[in-house]
């Protein structure tokens, strides 16, 4: 079945940008406002409304499969492509990717979407944002093509298996870390809290006294109500690099000692720590580091697992942190790869080498991202998966959730009929 037609509409995200510069350069809170000018080129203001690109692909039996093109709350900083604002990028939609796609048959999802990785435009590659969502409108259109289920096409492509049970959720409460893990514990999320622990002296405290005291106030919150003894989430607290700030990025013995006090907090519930340390220099330095930490852990029998973040962005850097085994999981954050095929690519070569698999993103993308990476995981089986978009747990928690019970039910059916 042949591309008819490619559409495109502006969207709203999630969540917000807000200029990371701007923020590490001291600006203050006013509610929900940052105060001060962006330093970033592109904002009109620190914190703005986040933007979404839907492209809609029309099939000649009248079919509209779409996906959304978004970018990560931090758009623009960190070596990423530049602020992602609709305006500016549904020209480069429809002058470079519309004429290619149009005419061609929906019956390949990794020829499609190789293709669309491969268009430059003055020599450069597509912004990852709309790679992102392109290559959701693509999977969606070769399974509305072909009478599948993307999860299904994901499969059958890539030579997986579709799981027949949930994959685990990992919701992230934002600064709200008490009140939102509260929402998490009764609605029964497997993976929890995230906590956003990006402060050494607010929030991890100078020897780690504040987190310490948040793990153990979150262990005995979990064991007091729960409603079901046999409710055991895994504990998963991104600290941002500020165990590293805190004892020193290299200084691993002291590093350990403390992760070894926050597993004993956390029992009887298993621990992950994600970002523990940032060298905030170079992508090798932060590998060598978080190879050395991880290295340590293992040698001490210390049954934390870390989670790989900070520099490791692309496919290329997921495999190279997982080569290096620098970390024990990795995040992947699925806008920042690009095309949704580099993300499947990147949770199987995680598994292929033993290492964890977190399909992750960021709270600034859509309810149709959200539902596509859904049905890329339940073919690619990662170890959990991020509830997205936004920071308020129950609106991610319900997309993602119900993506997967839809998956799962209708190939139930399908078997049975």
């Amino acid at each position: 079945m042949k591309i008819k037609n490619v559409v495109c509409a502006p969207g709203r995200t999630g969540f917000y940008f807000d200029d990371q510069r701007a923020i590490k350069q001291g600006a203050g809170h006013d509610g929900m406002f940052y105060v001060g000018k962006p330093v970033t080129d592109g904002f009109t203001s620190i914190r703005q409304a986040g933007e979404a690109i839907s492209v809609m692909i029309v099939l000649e039996d009248g079919q509209v499969a779409y996906g959304d093109c978004a970018a990560v709350q931090y758009s623009g900083a960190g070596g990423r492509d530049p602020l992602f604002l609709a305006k500016d990028f549904i020209p480069v939609i429809e002058q470079y990717i519309k004429p290619q796609l149009i005419g061609k048959e929906a019956d390949n999802f990794r020829a499609l979407a190789k293709m669309m990785e491969e268009i430059q435009v003055d020599g450069k590659r597509l912004h990852t944002a709309i790679r992102y969502g392109v290559s959701q409108a693509l999977l969606d259109a070769v399974a509305r093509a072909t009478g599948r289920q993307m999860c299904e096409v994901v499969a059958d492509e890539y030579g997986c298996t579709v799981s027949d049970h949930p994959i685990p959720i990992f919701t992230q409460s934002g600064d709200d870390r008490y009140n939102n893990a509260d929402k998490m514990i009764i609605k029964g999320a497997a993976v929890l809290p995230h906590a956003l622990i990006n402060n050494v002296e607010t929030k991890l405290g100078a020897h780690g006294e504040k987190l310490l005291a948040y793990v153990q106030w979150l262990s005995q919150r979990i064991v007091s109500m729960r409603t079901d003894e046999s409710y055991s989430p895994v504990l998963h607290i991104d600290v941002y690099g500020t165990i590293g700030a805190a004892f020193g990025n290299t200084n691993y013995a002291a590093m350990a000692d403390y992760i070894a006090t926050l597993e004993e907090a956390a029992k009887p519930f298993h621990l992950r720590i994600e970002g523990p340390m940032d060298c905030d220099c170079d992508r090798e330095t932060q590998m060598t580091a978080l190879a050395g930490l991880t290295a340590e852990l293992d040698r001490r029998g210390i049954q934390v697992e870390l989670v790989a973040d900070e520099w490791c962005n692309t496919l290329e850097d997921i495999k190279l942190f997982a080569d290096n085994k620098a970390g024990h999981m990795i995040q992947i954050k699925t806008p920042d790869l690009g095309g949704i095929n580099n993300t499947i690519e990147a949770v199987l070569y995680c598994k292929a080498k033993g290492i964890g698999a977190y399909q992750g993103g960021t709270c600034n993308e859509t309810d149709r991202s959200a539902q596509v990476c859904v049905q890329c995981a339940m073919a690619t089986q990662p170890d959990q998966i991020l509830a997205k978009p936004g920071m308020g747990v129950d609106e991610g928690y319900m997309i993602v959730s119900n993506e997967m019970n839809r998956i799962l039910a209708l190939r139930q059916a399908k078997q049975r009929s």
